[in-house]
């Protein structure tokens, strides 16, 4: 399986700069359950994309401190590309503004949270409607850091499970669109310095209750062996990418 992430984080602060990328996030998080599987990055921010969307078995989106519905050229030409794969069922998953683009580029609604920040460690209910996730309708726990959020999905999807602040945390639209408000590829240790990093803008009620989140423990295991299997059942576990040379334009 050959799978590129699209790179969707402009972040370019110190911060960012003293931190691995998400390209080496979500690699480590894939290769941990799937230690075969490629995993190639392409900076949609600065306009990489692949010569065809068939190019990849799927394709990973990132977060990002942008919002889905800001008016960047790169967010317009990666909702059109996001129309394009979904139209050919290639298989796309998305992680918070990967989430959030998604649904706005196939007809949901992206919106500010009213409750403002969520930031932490939060446990969410699952449902058992889309056939990769194993053990569903039991919780999972997933670090966030948000504003922004789904509040409608797009004709067809399907909510896969929420919270009353989150309702929509994760959703699917046939067999190759998977995507959930959450970071899956972060770990303890960049969750701790994100949080850190907020928390001079942030109230400090709000960074009280992210920092003590942190005693428990994202189930990222759980949730990449979601990711791998989405993937496999929507191209039936046939990489068809993997031995091409890809073409980024």
């Amino acid at each position: 399986m050959h799978i590129a992430i699209l790179l969707a984080n402009s972040d370019s602060s110190a911060f960012a700069g003293r931190h691995p990328g998400d390209d080496i996030r979500f690699t480590a998080m894939m290769q941990a359950v799937r230690p075969g599987w490629r995993l190639s990055a392409l900076d949609v921010t600065r306009g990489h994309y692949p010569a065809d969307a068939g190019d990849y078995d799927g394709y990973i989106i990132t977060g990002s401190p942008a919002s889905a519905n800001d008016p960047d050229l790169w967010i317009d030409r990666l909702k059109a590309f996001i129309r394009t794969a979904a139209r050919r069922q290639v298989p796309q998953f998305g992680a918070c503004f990967g989430h959030q683009v998604i649904a706005a580029a196939l007809g949901g609604r992206v919106e500010q949270s009213a409750g403002g920040w969520r930031l932490g460690l939060h446990e969410t209910p699952t449902s058992a409607d889309a056939a990769y996730l194993a053990n569903a309708g039991q919780p999972i726990a997933l670090y966030a850091a948000h504003k922004d959020q789904v509040t409608a999905l797009p004709p067809g999807a399907v909510n896969l499970g929420g919270t009353d602040d989150c309702p929509i945390g994760a959703f699917a639209l046939g067999t190759s669109v998977f995507a959930t408000q959450y970071h899956p590829e972060m770990d303890p240790a960049f969750i701790t310095a994100l949080i850190e990093e907020l928390a001079p803008d942030l109230p400090p009620a709000l960074t009280a209750r992210a920092r003590a989140s942190l005693s428990g423990r994202a189930d990222m295991v759980r949730f990449a062996t979601w990711v791998a299997r989405f993937f496999e059942l929507a191209t039936g576990a046939q990489g068809h990418a993997a031995s091409r040379s890809i073409a980024v334009t």
